[in-house]
């Protein structure tokens, strides 16, 4: 039922950790998400420095979509967006043929609090790899569907899954679910896809028998409903879909062509890729150059 345990690899991003649990093994994707980073948790004082925030910096190929448990983010993107994303909405941006972005702790800098999350990165299908830069923000109730029973809280993010679907625009079918399990509850996950994982970002829980702890993604084979039992209170995000094929990714580009990546490494270098209209005084280098 299980076929691999993945441990988060923490490490420290300038300011506070992230634990990167997609890509792995050479790459290995979750049906199209290919990049999976769980951000904090972290207590951020009032004050920290601007070196904290995430400068702008380019994509192609992918989707981002940002998902939070506490805190704010600023996003801002060369296609005009300006957009705080707080717990229980999405920002959702497509790259396409390529995008520029920032992402700054603006609030935490002049409050201080908490912030926790995840970033997580959808590959596109090669039909739509080049299609145009869009950005779309979205919130409950009418566009990410919630559902509680007993001791489940649940909130659809993306996709299609357990009858729901939600209003985001995705090109290729996915699910991505945030639960929310009390001790005791027990709840499954059917084998509507192909491939199929969960990340346990808080508590623990018991599958097939065995206890599984925070900080783990558990990547399931297909064809059986998998049944989750909560040990203790816990948060759960499930992800998953239809395989896309192989995929490229360097630094923040995402291309089912290694000449496309190179394409876009050089146009970042050159200056040629439009920085966010309103966040364009600083960028992050390409890897490797000078700052």
């Amino acid at each position: 039922m299980i076929e691999h345990v993945i441990e988060q690899r923490r490490r420290d991003i300038g300011g506070f950790e992230v634990g990167r649990v997609l890509p792995f093994g050479g790459g290995r994707m979750i049906g199209p998400f290919i990049f999976f980073d769980h951000m904090g948790p972290v207590d951020f004082p009032a004050g920290i420095p601007r070196s904290v925030d995430v400068r702008p910096h380019p994509h192609i190929g992918l989707s981002t979509v940002t998902y939070l448990f506490d805190g704010e983010i600023m996003h801002r993107d060369s296609v005009g967006s300006e957009q705080a994303i707080v717990p229980g909405e999405v920002n959702w941006m497509t790259a396409g043929r390529g995008i520029t972005h920032s992402e700054r702790f603006e609030r935490a800098r002049l409050e201080g609090g908490r912030m926790h999350g995840i970033q997580a990165w959808v590959a596109l299908p090669e039909a739509d790899e080049e299609s145009d830069p869009t950005f779309f923000h979205h919130q409950e109730p009418d566009d990410l569907p919630t559902f509680q029973f007993g001791g489940l809280w649940a909130r659809l993010i993306a996709g299609q899954a357990f009858g729901a679907k939600a209003k985001v625009q995705t090109h290729s079918p996915l699910f991505y679910v945030h639960w929310s399990l009390q001790p005791g509850t027990v709840a499954g996950l059917p084998a509507e896809y192909p491939e199929r994982a969960a990340f346990i970002v808080e508590g623990s829980v018991e599958i097939d028998g065995r206890a599984y702890e925070a900080g783990r993604m558990l990547v399931f084979t297909p064809g059986d409903t998998v049944q989750f039992t909560a040990i203790t209170p816990c948060t759960i995000m499930l992800v998953g879909g239809e395989p896309l094929g192989k995929r490229f990714i360097e630094w923040n580009f995402v291309s089912s062509s290694q000449e496309r990546i190179a394409q876009a490494k050089s146009d970042w270098r050159a200056g040629r890729m439009k920085l966010p209209d309103l966040d364009h005084d600083e960028f992050i280098p390409l890897p490797g150059d000078a700052p």
